[in-house]
């Protein structure tokens, strides 16, 4: 069949990025034997014109739109980024009557809320690698769809179970010209994304990743990681980011994954996420060795009590040891604020603020109010304590923000920042 898949993503949040999703399920749809073209809208000025010369050049029999973000998590007049979609499947419905399937990381949170407000032919949650090229035979041969994992059509919900590929190795990596005809990689601070593992099972109470990709860690083999890191390397890529939720757990394949990344020599450096919990100089070590140069950290706040709530299973003293052995190696640091929780109050937030400045961090990233997602730990005690109802699907921005900080943390924040050139919203 002939495929067009449309990263509908415009938004810049923190940095331009390259829909690695989509780009990972182009690759297992083409190995699966469909003619796919392939269409980012990240850098597009006229997306009506964009869509339609993609429609009359491909004349596609399916449409994939991958759906990243929903809003962007901005307490103070969010932006709902799905009004940009829904403009994105009228321009493709007005051009082809070929039918539209969702999929992506925003869509797979919400997955019939989002396919009722976009009005798309059906969606797939979770992974597409395996569930797309399944439907597609499907559609092919005119059979029924009903047992394609994690499908979703209107007014009927899940169709059959979505699956976790438990061997991420069976999926081909992204082809080389999906990221070189991106005029994002011309920026000279492009950073090219690398999965190395999927799922994640901290449980961090306001996190969606475990509705995303599962609660269990599944990795590729780093021995492939690093072989199709030399081979970007040799085609020009030299910065990479690990975009794996948390890139020291396991400890073991972090450490084997650095050791194999030093012994291959390659003139590459990287950034990743770290969880900070379970570091030491070591792995630090290791990290430099093998091209790390800046990593985020998560800790979210410096009061214990609220360390608990958000249900972290590190402590302000190892956060302040791991951001200690970081800046001793010369890895540049960004840490992460996450204030208004369950459980705050103008004390923690106090604690928390000068909790971050005490780590001499090169950037702090501030942020009031947590994102409310579905089937997460701050969902339900957000309805326990009235900020929303039961029937609420949350596809619209709300926020938790513990009583008696409404007006007072907006503005405390601000006079922090005002002070500190090197901390952000």
């Amino acid at each position: 069949m002939k495929v067009l898949l449309i990263s509908a993503n415009t938004e810049q949040i923190n940095m331009p990025t390259l829909p690695l999703g989509l780009a990972c399920v182009a690759a297992a749809t083409r190995k699966a034997g469909h003619e796919v073209a392939y269409l980012d809208l990240m850098a597009q000025d006229d997306v009506q014109e964009v869509i339609k010369e993609a429609m009359e050049e491909r004349s596609p029999d399916v449409v994939g739109i991958s759906v990243r973000n929903i809003d962007d998590q901005v307490m103070d007049n969010p932006n709902f980024l799905l009004e940009q979609v829904k403009k994105v499947i009228a321009s493709c419905r007005s051009f082809s009557n070929a039918p539209i399937v969702l999929g992506g990381a925003g869509y797979s949170m919400y997955p019939e809320s989002a396919l009722e407000y976009l009005g798309a032919d059906m969606g797939i949650q979770g992974e597409g690698e395996v569930a797309f090229p399944t439907l597609l035979d499907k559609i092919q041969q005119n059979h029924d769809l009903s047992d394609t994992p994690g499908l979703y059509l209107p007014g009927r919900g899940l169709q059959a179970k979505r699956a976790f590929a438990k061997n991420l190795d069976a999926f081909p990596f992204p082809e080389d010209h999906l990221w070189s005809a991106s005029s994002i990689t011309e920026d000279a601070e492009f950073l090219l994304p690398f999965q190395t593992r999927r799922g994640c099972p901290m449980n961090c109470s306001y996190c969606s990743t475990s509705t995303i990709e599962g609660e269990i860690i599944r990795k590729r083999d780093p021995a492939l990681v690093v072989e199709e890191i030399a081979r970007q390397a040799q085609k020009g890529f030299d910065r990479f980011f690990f975009v794996d939720n948390t890139f020291n757990l396991p400890v073991s394949y972090a450490t084997e994954l650095c050791q194999q990344l030093a012994a291959a020599e390659l003139d590459i450096t990287w950034r990743c996420i770290l969880y900070p919990w379970k570091v030491d100089e070591e792995l630090v070590r290791l990290m430099v060795k093998a091209g790390c140069r800046e990593v985020s950290l998560g800790f979210e706040s410096g009061s214990e009590p609220v360390l608990q709530a958000l249900n972290k299973q590190f402590n302000s003293q190892e956060v302040c040891q791991i951001t200690e052995i970081l800046g001793d190696h010369g890895i540049h640091r960004m840490g992460f604020l996450l204030l208004g929780g369950p459980g705050e109050t103008k004390e923690s937030v106090e604690e928390s603020l000068q909790f971050a400045d005490s780590l001499g961090l090169e950037v702090v990233k501030v942020t009031t109010g947590i994102r409310i997602y579905p089937h997460t730990a701050l969902a339900r005690i957000a309805i326990a304590d009235g900020v929303i109802s039961e029937d609420d699907d949350l596809l619209r921005p709300r926020f938790y923000l513990a009583e008696g900080l409404e007006d007072w943390l907006p503005e405390t924040v601000h006079s922090w920042l005002a002070e500190r050139p090197n901390w952000v919203t």
